[in-house]
């Protein structure tokens, strides 16, 4: 998909990858909305991107439509989403305390598997109702972790969630296959963004000892060049990219 000119909502994007992704789709000719949480930067990005900001926690489901058909009608359309909103926690299937809460579990799956579909399905809604370009009326791309594929002892939420993420990409292209619109997935080891911003070197030399290369934190900007790479790569669709420098996560 050609980029210019295109009409761009960046989900969780005041920050980190998805801020990043935000402005090298501006820089490429894309219109931009942003939607994060009334306590994010949002406005400030958008402001600094001429696009427009829409407050919404990915919780409430109500909002999400709300949010996502204004920030959709003031950019008159829409062709690329990019969701990166999600969390975590750090408790084991079994706990000291007793079994891992089913609450707690719940709300991981809540925010990030249950509400990235949400987006998903409305995202597609809106997409379809394109004038198809080479038959590509849309691309949706979420964000997974490679947590899904090895996750550490005390992530089986997270994992569970993330994994999910990575596993409906298929059948969510063949499901919009026929209507021109692709569905990727990302699936990123440790970012310097969120809580490993800005963590000492020593650290964070530490927790990438076991990458192949580059042995250091990914950076924003390589999450942003691999979203811009699946939209305007057509045949990029129905999968989960690793984004990782060869790291495979040891057990803790």
């Amino acid at each position: 998909m050609e980029i210019k000119g295109k009409k761009a909502v960046i989900v969780g994007g005041a920050s980190g990858m998805a801020k990043a992704t935000a402005e090298m789709l501006r820089q490429k000719g894309a219109d931009i909305a942003i939607l994060d949480l009334p306590s994010s930067a949002g406005a400030e990005v958008a402001k600094e991107l001429g696009g427009t900001f829409h407050e919404v926690d990915v919780l409430d489901d109500d909002q999400v439509e709300a949010a996502l058909g204004a920030a959709v009608a003031d950019l008159g359309g829409l062709h690329i989403a990019v969701n990166t909103a999600g969390g975590g926690t750090a408790k084991r299937t079994l706990t000291k305390e007793g079994p891992h809460p089913l609450d707690e579990f719940r709300k991981i799956i809540e925010l990030n598997l249950i509400g990235t579909f949400n987006l998903n399905r409305l995202q597609a809604f809106h997409m379809s109702t394109n004038e198809p370009e080479d038959d590509e009326r849309g691309v949706i791309i979420d964000t997974a972790s490679i947590a899904a594929f090895e996750g550490q002892i005390g992530q089986v939420a997270y994992t569970a969630a993330k994994a999910g993420i990575a596993g409906m990409m298929l059948t969510m292209a063949r499901d919009l296959g026929s209507l021109g619109i692709r569905a990727v997935a990302i699936a990123p080891s440790l970012f310097a963004t969120g809580l490993t911003k800005g963590i000492p070197d020593e650290f964070a030399a530490v927790l990438t000892k076991d990458s192949a290369f580059p042995k250091r934190l990914g950076r924003a900007e390589e999450y942003g060049r691999l979203a811009i790479a699946i939209v305007e790569t057509p045949m990029l669709n129905g999968l989960c990219i690793r984004l990782d420098g060869g790291t495979r996560f040891a057990p803790k």
